[in-house]
């Protein structure tokens, strides 16, 4: 058991050496094709880490993580009660081992959909190896000023090669992240208001009973007319959708 454990600790380190990354990008191009290579998932269904959290022991920490647009947004719920070493309350923001692997990941922002427990966690995580920032925000995106303010700080990480990406999560990384989800690819990506509704829907695990309020908003959804991205940019980071 000693030796697994030692084992798993240099695998972890390799690892995080490996993807320890400074901004050094010098297009979004560039961006977009390390974050694929890294993750090596392809559609929007496709996960990063599973609902215990597992997948990709460097993110552990974030759960159900998804692909929203490559190299630019990912979505996700935050590692709680399945951890296993700092269990806890499911209703709670990302634990510190999450937020820590964001930012060695490269991650520059992420954003907690809900409010429970928000002033608990730590608001900036730096890496100590490349000095690069990451920071943690709560934002609900329920009304239409503050799902702008998300859809601007996308459009900002589109913009800004050097700019890492962002975590979108909410507890499970079914409901609150699926609709500030389908809110980015309706922009972005020009999915109509139907193609989202059933990309929310097939993204929750089955759990989609109820949830009336949140699949108004989705199905309710209106672009935003300056905010925007051109073809070129737009087939170079929206997923595939099978």
């Amino acid at each position: 058991m000693h030796l697994k454990h030692i084992l798993r600790v240099f695998i972890i380190t390799i690892l995080l050496s490996q993807i320890s990354i400074s901004a050094e990008f010098k297009s979004l191009q560039e961006k977009v094709n390390y974050f694929k290579n890294l993750y090596k998932v392809d559609c929007l269904s496709e996960k990063i880490t599973d609902n215990f959290g597992n997948g990709f022991e460097s993110l552990y920490g974030t759960r159900n993580m998804r692909t929203i647009l490559y190299g630019i947004a990912y979505r996700g719920g935050s590692n709680n009660f399945y951890h296993k070493t700092d269990k806890r309350d499911n209703h709670n923001p990302l634990p510190p081992d999450g937020l820590n692997h964001l930012c060695m990941h490269g991650f520059s922002n992420a954003v907690y959909l809900y409010s429970k427990n928000f002033a608990t966690a730590d608001k900036i995580q730096v890496n100590p190896e490349t000095g690069d920032t990451l920071y943690y925000h709560q934002n609900s995106g329920n009304d239409r000023k503050d799902l702008k303010v998300i859809l601007l700080m996308v459009k900002e990480v589109i913009d800004n090669p050097d700019l890492g990406p962002l975590y979108l999560h909410c507890w499970n990384g079914w409901h609150q992240s699926g609709y500030v989800s389908a809110a980015t690819l309706m922009q972005f990506c020009n999915f109509s208001n139907e193609e989202a509704y059933n990309y929310w829907m097939d993204n929750t695990d089955g759990v989609n009973k109820g949830y009336d309020n949140v699949k108004k908003m989705v199905r309710n959804f209106k672009k935003f007319d300056d905010i925007s991205i051109d073809e070129e940019t737009r087939k170079l980071i929206c997923p595939c959708t099978k």
